[in-house]
């Protein structure tokens, strides 16, 4: 009996493995925008795939927050990618869709959703995000098999025939094989698993002839310290140490490469409706010292609310990271892209605890000024949205992990277009844009932010060869999301709907490959871009070159002429719209209004003036289409008051920057003032800086 028992042993195991194996024409590992409209491709194009999620939720950051997209250039979004915002845009003619607010009081704001020419809407709330991309998952579940839960198994994961991945192992042991794979990730597991090369990290300029790359102490002026911080635990003594969060060897030298990665964080989803409005919580693990820093800022005279709450529909926000210390937790994430499971957790959970301390400090703690604190206490996360996660995103913005290096590698090059690739498979149109990557201590002993970077670009195709592995790694996969490019180009591709349109470009590929019975880098190039057009795919178009005259212009005010009062010094009601969208400014940038809460935001600048006189009084301001037309201005001068009427779409006559409202005389000191209003303006209004220039008689 023993003889025939290990037989009958050894076939039920056989049949175990079988029946935990599942095979597909597609498997697309990771659930985010990309592995979502690269598993509905493959199944419109009539094949079986299976998008597996490592966690419970689809959607990535597209569901996870992220409801301002961010493009550039909306013309470049093409495909299913687009169809995602016409449903969007579909979802909000419902009037039974607006809760909180109705749809004319969202769509009229100057930051309205639509699209001039196309039913297509660019912002959205997260449970909205869901519902659409789970209602496209429902239209071809005949095709497409969702698994969830699923994670792959860091040391066995990968099963390889030659350059050919066979089969896919999970931790459970549940294993997928298929003819084609996907790697969706936004950490590059599959890829990297697969013995496939990468990059982590900036690469230094000369690696690919670039001027954005690696160390950038220099270009790094937007989300900036604007005061002098002391760095140490004890001011003004290092031997008591540097703060936590500062890195004390220096930031490394200018344009040279490294392992560091831009700064990620939580895209929280807030309102100011209190019925729906959660209160700021302190941490249960909340530790004082990682908020020193935030609070001498604070104390050293910088008194803006350090946010980005952008306006999504029903009184929502998609929240973002703003000025040199707010919800990017930066350097804290340098180690999570190579990282094993349990440290990527212990990463991720850092990540919420800093943030969560952070709301609550500046929503209640006492050095933190009235103003700011008020601003924190009016909005707080939205009960009905993240209901599965106590209302917190349940995804980290995972700017950059793993980048791919593959035949073709997109450069600076491509997002200036001094190079075209010519295999497009769908086009970027965002900024070069690398968030902050490191804090470090300047020779003058202040602290400092380094790594921001944001450079326009024109419109450029992404190429085939940038999403598809060399030959020898591998035959049978694509790389949508951790591409092929260097850490500057990854900048501005890094865009949801870019995801999107790659995903849905890759299984577009790798169905190719099946039907052509080849390699994925054999495949025909002229079928493959006719079909992507068929399916609406924008590959290319050319644009004008960035004009010479949108060249930044930064003028500072102690070069400026008489007395200068910039924005950061008025005393501000409102106004806390920070912005460098606008080439030529003062200082630091200018804020704005977010034409909004009309008559409730004034800005009062104060001059402390040498000797009795007269002054011509300029205001700055960097003037738009989108600006008001009647910008109330209040001048207070020795001989009462005078009132003009500002209209911010003239082009000022100093400049391009200055606009004279007149004459006056004003008496030594601080006796005078100007101030800037919003009340019944009729577009953004806007605030730089008010020059008074003594007029000699």
């Amino acid at each position: 009996m023993r003889i025939r028992i290990l037989p009958l042993l050894f076939l039920a195991a056989v049949s175990l493995a079988r029946a935990a194996t599942a095979s597909y024409d597609l498997v697309v590992y990771g659930g985010t925008s990309g592995g979502i409209t690269a598993a509905i491709q493959a199944a419109r194009m009539g094949r079986t795939a299976v998008l597996i999620e490592p966690t419970q939720f689809l959607g990535g950051l597209t569901t996870g927050g992220l409801g301002a997209t961010d493009i550039g250039n909306k013309r470049a979004i093409g495909g299913m990618s687009r169809e995602f915002y016409g449903r969007v845009w579909q979802h909000y003619q419902d009037p039974a869709h607006w809760k909180h607010q109705k749809r004319e009081e969202y769509v009229n704001r100057r930051s309205g959703p639509n699209d001039p020419n196309e039913k297509t809407m660019w912002t959205f709330e997260p449970h909205v995000a869901t519902k659409i991309y789970d209602d496209m998952l429902r239209e071809v579940r005949d095709k497409v098999t969702v698994v969830k839960g699923e994670r792959l198994d860091l040391a066995r994961g990968v099963v390889k025939q030659g350059a050919r991945i066979v089969r896919i192992v999970m931790e459970s042991g549940r294993a997928f094989e298929g003819r084609m794979f996907i790697d969706a990730t936004y950490e590059g597991d599959l890829m990297a698993k697969a013995g496939v090369s990468y990059h982590v990290g900036r690469e230094a300029n000369r690696v690919y002839g670039e001027t954005l790359n690696g160390v950038q102490t220099g270009h790094a002026v937007s989300h900036q310290f604007i005061r002098k911080v002391d760095p140490y635990r004890t001011p003004g003594d290092p031997r008591s140490g540097a703060l936590p969060g500062i890195n004390v060897e220096g930031p490394g030298e200018e344009f040279s490469g490294d392992r560091k990665v831009q700064a990620y964080n939580f895209r929280m989803c807030t309102t100011d409706v209190p019925e729906n409005r959660r209160t700021w919580e302190k941490p249960a693990n909340y530790d004082p010292l990682w908020y020193e820093l935030l609070l001498r800022n604070f104390e050293a005279g910088d008194h803006r609310a350090p946010w980005n709450p952008v306006w999504m529909p029903n009184r929502k926000t998609d929240t973002n990271n703003n000025y040199a210390i707010s919800t990017d937790f930066i350097g804290q994430n340098w180690d999570y892209p190579d990282a094993d499971y349990a440290t990527r957790a212990k990463i991720w959970q850092r990540h919420v605890d800093w943030q969560k301390g952070l709301m609550w400090t500046l929503a209640h703690h006492p050095r933190v000024p009235e103003r700011v604190r008020a601003e924190f206490q009016r909005l707080g996360l939205a009960k009905d949205e993240f209901t599965d996660n106590d209302n917190w995103p349940r995804q980290m913005y995972v700017r950059e992990a793993r980048r791919m290096i593959s035949e073709y590698v997109m450069t600076e090059k491509n997002c200036r277009r001094d190079e075209v690739a010519p295999d497009s498979v769908g086009m970027g149109a965002y900024n070069m844009d690398s968030h902050h990557i490191q804090r470090y201590i300047t020779k003058e002993g202040h602290v400092r932010n380094e790594g921001d970077v944001q450079v326009r670009v024109r419109p450029y195709p992404i190429s085939f060869r940038s999403i598809r592995p060399k030959a020898a790694e591998a035959t049978n996969l694509l790389v949508p999301v951790c591409l092929s490019a260097s850490h500057i180009a990854y900048g501005s591709i890094r865009m949801e709907p870019v995801f999107m349109v790659l995903g849905q470009s890759a299984a577009t590929a790798a169905v190719h490959a099946i039907e052509q019975g080849v390699d994925i880098q054999r495949i025909d190039a002229a079928k493959l871009k006719a079909r992507l057009e068929q399916d609406g795919q924008v590959l290319d178009f050319d644009s004008p070159p960035i004009a010479p005259s949108t060249a930044r212009i930064v003028l500072p005010r102690t070069e400026l002429p008489g007395v200068v009062v910039d924005d950061l010094d008025a005393v501000r009601v409102g106004f806390d719209r920070n912005s460098q969208a606008h080439p030529t400014y003062v200082d630091s940038g200018y804020h704005h209004d977010n034409n909004d809460n009309k008559g409730n935001q004034t800005a009062r600048f104060v001059p402390d003036l040498p000797r009795d006189g007269r002054y011509q009084v300029f205001i700055a301001y960097p003037v738009n289409a989108n600006r008001a037309t009647n910008v109330p201005v209040t001048i207070r001068h020795a001989d009462g008051e005078t009132k003009v009427a500002l209209n911010q779409r003239r082009k000022p006559e100093v400049q391009n920057l200055f606009q004279s409202v007149g004459t006056f005389r004003f008496t030594k000191g601080k006796t005078g003032h100007v101030e800037i209003g919003n009340a019944g303006t009729d577009g953004y209004v806007t605030i730089d800086a008010v020059q008074w220039v003594e007029v000699k008689p």
